[in-house]
């Protein structure tokens, strides 16, 4: 059937232009003769990838000259234990469980020392973001954890909790690039890439400067901050397809207008797909509108069958991966960075099709 429209929360469609660049340079990079995948990482011509990918990274989201940008084998999973190794001095930390991902850093955490929820929005089943204006931060707090955008609930964060004082930490796998963000609000910034940035089995963690240093004792030398921030990412063999791949969509979206413009394009995708749904008789969202997500937008019709034949229906006629995660059901479209515009346009015309017949 040719290239679908792929809604998958992860891994995630790509631009097609990064695609085919990829493909053009498979087996000859650069005049090299070799693939990308072949080189050494100590070569001069992967030092270059590396190098531009993270200048490239650094210019779409102004990271100022006091946060390092890693580039660390492993998703998120990885990450849920990398914090509090290298952030838990006091062996204290509040976490704010808005969904799954926060609560399993949450538990992770909790191996290393107390790591609570201040707030959560497990009451109606994370369809919304409680309110962070006044928590119950300990004093003795190492660092507030967040997951800023809810992949499998479809919520964000419009506005950042209030840490009082105490470093912020925000999982932004699935909002990575999908606007601008200040990152000084925040100490560490990390992201899985294979959602908005690149292929699976690699984070990027953006880490201000006096967070890197001290780890908690036994910390393998792999799961240190310092270890990458050092060796600039090269202290082992890197994963250099993933970087190189990262670094092409760095470019695609610096040449498409930055973040800014990524984030008016987002919103105008967000808007088709929200406002349809706010007027079906059929098909309706499960999240509370202000605090709707722009990348995951999961949708039910409240029955079980309806929304079985939906997502066959939908996959047969070129829509794939639209079946909702198992805790909420229903569908999810997943409409990242590289899904354009008329991908959610037409999803919204085969979803009116089929309300027209179904309801």
């Amino acid at each position: 059937m040719g290239r679908v429209y792929n809604f998958s929360a992860g891994p995630a469609t790509m631009p097609e232009e990064v695609l085919q660049q990829a493909a053009a340079e498979m087996m000859d990079y650069h005049g090299s003769g070799m693939s990308v995948m072949e080189m050494s990482h100590r070569s001069k011509v992967f030092q270059d990838i590396i190098d531009e990918a993270e200048k490239d990274i650094r210019t779409l989201m102004e990271i100022p000259d006091n946060y390092k940008v890693l580039f660390i084998q492993g998703g998120g999973n990885v990450q849920f234990a990398m914090v509090p190794m290298n952030l838990m001095k006091n062996r204290v930390a509040d976490y704010i469980v808005t969904g799954n991902w926060a609560k399993k850093a949450m538990q992770e955490a909790q191996i290393f020392g107390e790591a609570k929820a201040v707030a959560s929005s497990a009451d109606k089943n994370f369809t919304y973001i409680p309110d962070c204006s006044d928590l119950p931060i300990d004093d003795n707090a190492d660092y507030v954890y967040i997951c800023m955008n809810n992949t499998i609930y479809g919520t964000v964060f419009h506005t950042l909790p209030n840490t009082k004082g105490k470093t912020l930490v925000a999982d932004i796998s699935s909002c990575f690039l999908a606007e601008p963000l200040d990152v000084t609000k925040f100490g560490i910034l990390w992201g899985g890439v294979q959602k908005n940035v690149g292929p699976a089995g690699m984070a990027i963690a953006i880490v201000r400067d006096d967070l890197i240093g001290e780890t908690l004792p036994g910390t393998p030398t792999m799961l240190k901050y310092s270890t990458y921030s050092e060796h600039g990412s090269l202290y082992n063999t890197p994963p250099c397809w993933n970087i190189y791949i990262c670094g092409l969509v760095f470019k695609w979206l610096l040449k498409n207008g930055g973040l800014k413009e990524r984030k008016r394009i987002n919103e105008k995708k967000a808007a088709i797909l929200y406002d349809y749904l706010d007027q079906s008789r059929l098909f309706h969202s499960t999240v509370r509108k202000e605090d709707r997500s722009l990348m995951n937008v999961p949708f039910v019709t409240g029955d079980k069958d309806i929304d079985a034949k939906f997502v066959a229906e939908a996959a047969e006629a070129g829509f794939v991966n639209l079946k909702g995660h198992r805790t909420v059901g229903g569908m999810r479209a997943s409409i990242f960075n590289a899904m354009p515009v008329e991908g959610v346009q037409k999803l919204v015309e085969f979803m009116k099709e089929f309300e027209a017949r179904e309801a």
